[in-house]
């Protein structure tokens, strides 16, 4: 495919001209240093001539990404660590600006916006660069990309210390909102899309902040500058990765509950628990290798509503904490029998677990995540949620076909989702060279479902 960069605009928060001092938290500071987080959405739309395209709906996401700026204003800025300060910040100044860039491609929308196997190289082209330095780190950036008489992509990338899942799919659907809308006057939005920044519901917890960074610090080889900003070194990938997303439909997941029942009745047998297991299971016998190799699994959960006073829903930032299982055999997982049933298990004991768990641990639990990724050869992750309502953002020309986490590539991660067009069934991307990925396709679409 080729592609055709336009144009990089500069869309600043419609009328801001202040300074915005925003101190990270300790449930910030744990992704500090991770790549951006790189979403695409895929919208359909025949009528996207190149004069439609620059003459309706260009104008109407840059002005109305303007107007939810003014709520979201961090994603305007960038974060900074200054010299006095025993912490990084989100400041935006006067003159900061998300930058959006515009482009054109020739490639096949319905290809790219499938469900089937696509080169993550291509995906990467419908995203924008997010700009980082060992001085200041962009929040957010946009790339709004054309394909003739196809449809259109809105690629985002945000850096993971700003904002988490459910805050990222929060501003996306207010953005959709005011566009669709065509609000130009926008003085406040619904409450469910309406940003909370009052930190001062968090408690102070005695050095968390100090031990978090001393963690963060200490996973960096390079240790000459421990303020700065940069990430963790990229993941190099080949031209042959792909990323594919596999489908489980609230039929498919019931049968694979009952499954389960009729082994160990008394697991928590939630929809995420048991779209969780399958893939990974078909991942970990997939992979091959000996079997006394670590594979190891976590997840995120959010800990808005179980910290002591609850944050608000709309909390804007991160507030999630990190649950594993380590250091298990990949024979665990890849015997004929009961391998599926044994990463329920394990999952099940997790969230079952998830709500005794104290935040001022999340230090020690996000360090052990970070030692066993190191350690195992196998370390699987879930990326997104099935209750972030991703498919909900409509700009105004319906919703979007498909979507995707791209940045899973830069891990093991399993993204998660609901599925599009039908209430209880789920979407899981993966990211994998493709002689990988046919394995797993194939224990996937035969195996515990046949």
């Amino acid at each position: 495919m080729t592609l055709h960069i336009i144009d990089i605009a500069r869309i600043s928060p419609a009328g801001y001209s202040d300074l915005l001092v925003i101190p990270l938290t300790f449930l910030d500071l744990p992704w500090l240093l991770f790549h951006p987080v790189k979403r695409v959405f895929f919208y359909k739309l025949t009528e996207a001539t190149h004069e439609h395209f620059h003459s309706i709906i260009l104008p109407k996401l840059s002005l109305s990404l303007s107007l939810v700026l003014r709520n979201y204003l961090p994603l305007s800025g960038s974060i900074t660590w200054d010299q006095n300060e025993p912490k990084p910040s989100i400041v935006v100044s006067p003159n900061d600006a998300v930058l959006m860039t515009i482009a054109e491609t020739n490639a096949d929308f319905s290809h790219l916006s499938g469900y089937g196997q696509r080169l993550v190289s291509e995906l990467h082209s419908l995203l924008p660069k997010l700009p980082v330095s060992n001085e200041s780190a962009t929040a957010f950036s946009t790339q709004i990309t054309l394909f003739p008489n196809q449809g259109i992509s809105i690629g985002v990338a945000s850096h993971h210390a700003v904002l988490d899942g459910k805050t990222s799919s929060m501003f996306i659907k207010a953005w959709a909102h005011i566009c669709k809308q065509q609000l130009e006057n926008v003085i406040s939005l619904p409450e469910n899309i309406t940003p909370s920044y009052d930190r001062s519901l968090l408690k102070d917890f005695t050095g968390l902040n100090e031990k978090t960074i001393a963690t963060v610090r200490s996973l960096r080889e390079d240790k000459t500058n421990i303020r700065s900003l940069t990430p963790f070194p990229a993941k190099e990938l080949g031209d042959d990765v792909v990323l594919a997303t596999l489908v489980l439909s609230r039929n498919d997941v019931e049968r694979l509950r009952e499954q389960v029942k009729n082994e160990s009745p008394s697991l928590h047998l939630s929809t995420f628990v048991v779209a969780y297991a399958y893939p990974w299971t078909c991942y970990v016998k997939a992979r091959g290798g000996s079997t006394e190799r670590s594979v190891s699994l976590l997840f995120v959960g959010d800990f808005r509503q179980r910290l002591d006073p609850p944050l608000p829903a709309t909390y804007f930032g991160n507030c999630m904490f990190p649950v594993g299982s380590y250091d298990h055999k990949a024979a665990e997982f890849t015997e004929e029998k009961g391998s599926f049933i044994t990463a329920v298990e394990i999952l099940s004991d997790l969230v079952k677990g998830f709500s005794s768990r104290k935040i001022e641990t999340i230090v020690k639990e996000v360090a052990d995540s970070f030692h066993f990724q190191r350690g195992s050869t196998q370390f699987g992750a879930i990326a997104g949620s099935t209750r972030l309502g991703i498919y909900e953002s409509d700009f105004g020309w319906g919703r979007p076909v498909k979507v995707d986490i791209v940045s899973i590539d830069q891990g093991e991660a399993i993204s998660m989702a609901e599925r599009r067009d039908e209430s209880g069934g789920v979407e899981i991307g993966m990211c994998l060279k493709k002689t990988e990925m046919d394995l797993v396709e194939s224990f996937f679409n035969n195996g515990l479902l046949s």
